[in-house]
């Protein structure tokens, strides 16, 4: 028996040495050399439909798990909120979510929502309104009611209006606590300095926003006309149209004002604004105005900024700063995409004191380099074959693939703009790459912010060519060398 034992394992050691023979003799004798079938990608399929009163719903039905998720967004934001009221659109946010609704005051809407174990925000953005309500299947009805009294009665009670003041008076008095909350503030500033996107609220601002004003952007702007709706997860179609039926059937169509919006300018030059904190490093940041999601040069754009410093280890900034020279932990840069007006281009580090002038030389370098220079074939397809990757998975989440539809549609991206996405990346050329850098980064009209311990670099920064202005956190001013 132990011979037999023995013979039977000497046989499977055998059949394994063979096994792993064969399958070594077919591997690759390098890994570049290692084969893989192309990713395939099929937009999964939303539908689409709207309501005799004009709400737009955008519906995709999931049965994994017995939950529903809901976004209602109303298509006006903070984007013509005036400076002296700036602050409205996290007061509006809060006030609209933790100030009751319908029949319920603050206390028993956050009760029953509690009861039910569902979730509920509510905020404002810059072109929307939006609520997003997460809750059981078996509670779909009593969501979707409560949905209706928040955008058709909400309460907005005086009391949480307050709490939402004196929290947002807390975020003013705290502001200058982070250096890199300072730098953004000021950069946005600098890029914006005409427009919302660039203005930061103030006690005096904060103080000034009313009950009435929230009431009367409600009722100016909420109409079933204006609501769009995104719904997936775990229900019954019939269902759902009925309990909108029920809810917002007898919401009348109404004309509503169009939100006007600012005219935005590329700054014509650049300039350096400083903050002295007594800190053992720098902060650094550098912006412009970037580009709208209309922009035919978008995905050449992203493709460069992944070059730039959008692609982590495998981009310039990081791979000169951190890698190569030890200047700074990171480096890094995006382009927010506007939907209405250009967003901004923005990149940054934060390094020792003493190394902020090297940095900020450097990182222009890199930017100029890529301005007069093509990009090596190896770095043009290691960053296309990236935002291809990170587009494909971006749609695993069913509610994400319902809302970006959703949002796509209300900005007016074109029609095949996810559907051609991956092509139009692949069809990015080298030309294409140094052709944009040409046009977004020109370090001449750049703004430079720094926050950190003046004294060991202010005498460098003549290098830069750039007027230098010195601000003054305390007193809110600003004073120019």
């Amino acid at each position: 028996m132990r011979c037999l034992r023995s013979i039977v394992v000497f046989s499977n050691f055998i059949a394994v040495v063979v096994l792993l023979t064969g399958c070594a003799s077919r591997l690759p004798n390098h890994p570049d050399q290692l084969q893989y079938s192309a990713l395939e990608f099929q937009l999964p399929e939303v539908e689409t439909l709207v309501l005799e009163n004009g709400i737009r719903l955008y519906l995709k039905e999931d049965r994994e798990l017995p939950l529903v998720q809901v976004t209602a967004m109303i298509g006006a934001g903070a984007v013509t909120t005036p400076k002296e009221k700036t602050g409205f659109a996290d007061i509006f946010g809060s006030a609209w979510r933790t100030g009751g609704a319908g029949d319920r005051s603050p206390e028993e809407l956050d009760a029953f929502l509690d009861r039910i174990a569902a979730n509920l925000t509510a905020s404002m953005g810059l072109y929307t309104s939006q609520l997003d309500l997460s809750l059981r299947t078996q509670d779909l009805e009593q969501g979707v009611a409560v949905l209706a009294d928040m955008l058709r009665r909400p309460r907005f009670d005086s009391e949480r209006l307050e709490l939402a003041r004196l929290q947002a008076q807390e975020s003013v008095r705290r502001q200058n606590d982070s250096p890199g909350a300072i730098s953004s503030r000021l950069l946005m500033a600098a890029l914006y300095p005409d427009s919302s996107l660039g203005y930061s609220p103030t006690h005096d601002s904060l103080a000034r926003i009313t009950r009435h004003d929230m009431v009367d952007f409600q009722q100016t702007y909420f109409a079933p006309n204006e609501l769009w709706m995104a719904v997936s997860g775990d229900f019954d179609r019939d269902e759902l149209m009925q309990l909108l039926q029920h809810n917002f059937g007898d919401w009348k169509q109404r004309e509503v004002p169009e939100q006007v919006i600012p005219v935005v300018s590329r700054p014509e030059s650049g300039s350096i604004q400083i903050v002295t904190k007594d800190l053992p490093q720098t902060t650094v940041l550098i912006g412009d105005l970037g580009l709208t999601k209309d922009n035919p040069d978008l995905h050449a754009v992203r493709v460069f900024n992944y070059i730039l410093g959008g692609g982590g280890f495998n981009s310039r900034m990081m791979r000169e700063i951190r890698s190569n020279r030890g200047l700074a932990y990171s480096a890094y840069s995006y382009f927010q995409i506007g939907k209405r007006l250009p967003g901004p281009f923005v990149a940054g580090t934060e390094t020792k004191n003493a190394s902020v002038v090297p940095a900020v030389i450097l990182m222009r370098e890199i930017m100029t380099g890529l301005r007069e220079n093509p990009v090596s074939d190896d770095e043009l397809m290691l960053a296309k074959e990236s935002q291809i990757n990170s587009f494909v998975f971006g749609f695993e989440n069913t509610h994400s693939v319902v809302n970006r539809q959703l949002t796509l549609t209300f900005f007016d991206y074109p029609e095949d703009y996810l559907t051609n996405y991956t092509d139009r990346i692949a069809a990015v050329t080298a030309d294409d790459v140094q052709r944009v850098a040409r046009e977004f980064v020109d370090p001449s009209r750049q703004q430079l912010v720094l926050v950190g311990d003046s004294a060991e670099f202010r005498a460098e920064l003549e290098q830069l060519g750039l007027p230098v202005i010195s601000v003054d956190l305390d007193e809110g001013s600003e004073i120019a060398r």
